[in-house]
């Protein structure tokens, strides 16, 4: 399984309901965009269904280029951090749209985001 996380500020806390919100903020961007473009950008942009199962994000894909990946929020002492979890089988399409997302978190939250590829970003609080 690959992992990325977004360690956050310190004394910035989360739960996976904030993350929900989060997420359906960035589907509406998506949106947003494609009726700027005129068309349907969003779905192309985010090919995934959202069903939360024990505090856990399942973003399953459209089944021929994305697969899933799965998101959820954890704590270490005083640190919060958010998981973004590949699994076997998870296609390029899904890194490529898991890095887009855990980006876009990095700049909205700010904080320190650690990518596949084992690189770390640093992001200034929002």
């Amino acid at each position: 399984m690959m992992n990325t996380d977004l360690k956050l500020p310190a004394g910035k806390t989360m739960t996976i309901e904030d993350v929900k919100q989060l997420l359906e903020r960035y589907q509406m961007a998506l949106k947003k965009t494609g009726e700027q473009l005129g068309w349907a950008y969003e779905q192309a942009a985010f090919p995934y269904t959202v069903r939360e199962h024990e505090s856990i994000l399942y973003l399953q894909g459209d089944g021929r280029l994305y697969k899933g990946m799965a998101i959820s929020v954890r704590t270490a002492g005083e640190e919060t951090f958010i998981d973004i979890a590949l699994p076997p089988g998870a296609t390029h399409g899904d890194k490529g749209k898991a890095n887009e997302f855990s980006k876009w978190l990095a700049k909205t939250l700010g904080g320190e985001l650690h990518l596949f590829s084992g690189r770390t970003m640093a992001f200034g609080s929002a």
